[in-house]
């Protein structure tokens, strides 16, 4: 079994070919997806996270709104960029989310990607410490999202407080149990894989990492999973740690599909350069009728190695297509991977 969920960008734009046109169509149609997708019976609903672009950006009033209309599915992000985050706000406002979820909440976090703007935390108001980089910021911030999220007390009360306080320092408010357990790390190599699993996080890998070996994609990825797990091994975790890798996968089962992806130029990894230093390796996309995508999938290591499949639809589609894409996945390809 592996669970399965749809990664979304969240992307709008005023073109008359889009049918997300607006922010607010953006987030009223991941609503209404994630609130489709539970029906289908997937597992999760995950949107990634961008600042200064007509992208998803805001994740904690849409993960509250889909947490209010659904019951069952894992609600997460992959990923909320920390560069851009106070670690006591967003530790309140995840909380909030997650228990109007009812603890659903599944928190990807990472360093984040190359950006629109140039150094657009600092217009957030963030600045590295002297000495350190913006990545070394960003793992800093998780930390002490981390540190908030276990619940205990670190803040001294005001000795005539407005309102009473229960005994002893007081933490952050709202507190949910748990959360600390589902919070991921979004990793492009394997060295923050292994720093990942030393601090207790799940991991999450995407159709991106450092190129590190040559090897194809989903052999790098599959190693970096490996390398993961041994640390969290090592660290001395009690618990299983969760891992999800992503994949845009579309299976040929009508002409709509033919028409929009069954001449895909994406079937082969690809390497490039997400800045002066970082040579990247892309992986490849997936689109055939599901008899081919079943042999093609069963070869990927790196899915193979994961409990948990993010399917990236293409949210400009819309609601009806983008549910249309997961179901053609549950229904005509999983049952045959042993997924389902």
């Amino acid at each position: 079994m592996k669970k399965i969920g749809f990664l979304s960008f969240g992307h709008w734009t005023p073109s008359p070919q889009s049918q997300t046109r607006s922010a607010s169509d953006a987030l009223l149609q991941s609503i209404d997806l994630a609130v489709a997708a539970e029906e289908l019976g997937a597992d999760g609903a995950y949107f990634r996270v961008h600042h200064f672009a007509r992208q998803l950006a805001s994740p904690f009033p849409l993960l509250a709104a889909i947490g209010a209309k659904t019951q069952r599915i894992e609600i997460g992000t992959a990923v909320i960029d920390m560069r851009y985050e106070n670690p006591l706000y967003m530790a309140e406002d995840a909380g909030a989310a997650d228990l109007i979820a009812g603890g659903r909440l599944q928190l990807g976090i990472s360093r984040g990607s190359p950006e629109q703007v140039i150094d657009g935390w600092r217009h957030f108001g963030y600045r590295p410490p002297e000495n350190e980089t913006e990545s070394d910021m960003a793992r800093g911030h998780a930390e002490v999202l981390l540190d908030v999220l276990r619940g205990e007390g670190f803040a001294e009360p005001n000795p005539r407080p407005m309102f009473p306080n229960p005994p002893g320092l007081l933490r952050v408010e709202p507190h949910s149990d748990g959360l600390r357990e589902r919070i991921w790390w979004g990793a492009s190599s394997n060295a923050t894989a292994v720093w990942a699993a030393k601090l207790g996080m799940n991991l999450q890998s995407s159709t991106l990492k450092d190129d590190e070996s040559g090897l194809p994609f989903h052999i790098q990825q599959a190693d970096q999973i490996r390398a993961y797990r041994e640390a969290w091994k090592a660290a001395g975790h009690t618990r299983t740690p969760r891992v999800s890798v992503s994949r845009s996968i579309f299976a040929l089962v009508d002409d709509r599909d033919r028409a929009y992806f069954g001449h895909s130029n994406q079937q082969e990894d690809k390497i490039g350069f997400i800045d002066d230093q970082t040579r990247a390796i892309f992986g490849r996309s997936y689109a055939a009728v599901p008899d081919v995508l079943v042999e093609q999938l069963a070869k990927d290591e790196a899915i193979a190695e994961a409990d948990t499949l993010l399917l990236t639809v293409p949210n400009q589609l819309g609601v009806d297509y983008n549910a249309h894409v997961i179901e053609a996945i549950l229904r005509h390809v999983a049952p045959a991977l042993g997924w389902r």
